[in-house]
């Protein structure tokens, strides 16, 4: 495997707001692939009926409890499938990967969509895995057939409603501001709360698109060193396009600008957050 360390200089970019850390390789690029594209927002054909599922907030959270996944096995099967597969599309993107994935958002609504489908020999010949990673599917629902359909992401607050597919206050398409305010929840600032699948969140003011997250991978499924692996993707870079990285925690912690060290001291750390449906 390749040496990580530094290879540059913090680039602030008007997509995601861009950090340079380890140079991945370059990312293919395709229209469609597995799980397809995100849209603005979801389609009116997109939406289910509402059918047998509850839309009870018993949180008041924006999410129905019928889309919080409820068993423990079910919670690790999703956050397996969506370490593994934000961190495969660094190592080993497969030849149908979307050109979706183009700034730190976009990684994250894929390996989220997908990690929520059911994984079938159909569905790993089209995502082109390197390997057999053994996890098993989610029982209580596959997308697009749960109570949210395609429109994974909430994008207004308020406790949720039946009406609120109906109304768009979920969509298929989620950027880094809207999954920080309406699809995660903080557990904290210091950084050695975060958990496999957990999302780092940074606000840097200078730049158009402020909002920059990354996703707390842990113990790599292909370095076999260290437990505080984080990938992202780091939007576009001087008007080009951007790609997927990966850096060890430790590293980051020591960034050359410190706007980007995930320390509570930051204020540009926003802090680590955890997914809405693992509530």
């Amino acid at each position: 495997m390749r040496a990580f360390g530094w290879v540059g200089l913090l680039a602030l970019l008007p997509v995601c707001a861009a950090l340079v850390l380890h140079q991945g390789p370059a990312q293919a690029e395709s229209s469609g692939g597995t799980g397809g594209s995100a849209a603005k927002s979801a389609s009116p054909s997109a939406a289910p009926t509402l059918g047998d599922w509850s839309w009870h907030d018993s949180l008041g959270d924006g999410f129905p409890d019928s889309a919080r996944l409820e068993s423990a096995q079910d919670r690790s099967n999703f956050l397996q499938w969506l370490t593994f597969l934000a961190e495969t599309q660094y190592y080993a993107p497969g030849p149908s990967a979307p050109g979706e994935v183009q700034d730190c958002a976009a990684l994250i609504r894929f390996a989220y969509r997908n990690s929520l489908m059911a994984h079938t020999a159909a569905w790993r010949d089209e995502a082109g895995l390197p390997f057999d990673p053994g996890f098993g599917d989610i029982a209580q629902f596959n997308y697009p057939y749960g109570p949210l359909g395609r429109a994974l992401f909430r994008t207004r607050p308020g406790p949720a409603d039946s009406t609120d597919l109906a109304r768009g206050a979920f969509a298929e398409f989620a950027d880094s501001s809207t999954l920080l305010r309406y699809n995660t929840f903080p557990v904290a600032r210091d950084l050695r709360a975060a958990r496999p699948g957990d999302l780092l969140f940074f606000h840097q003011a200078v730049v158009r698109e402020p909002f920059h997250t990354m996703l707390f991978v842990g113990r790599s499924y292909y370095q076999p060193q260290g437990s505080d692996w984080i990938v992202y993707h780091t939007g576009d870079i001087d008007g080009h396009r951007g790609e997927i990285r990966e850096v060890r925690a430790a590293i980051l912690l020591e960034h050359p600008d410190p706007h980007w060290r995930p320390l509570a001291s930051n204020p540009n750390f926003l802090g680590v957050y955890r997914w809405e449906i693992l509530r």
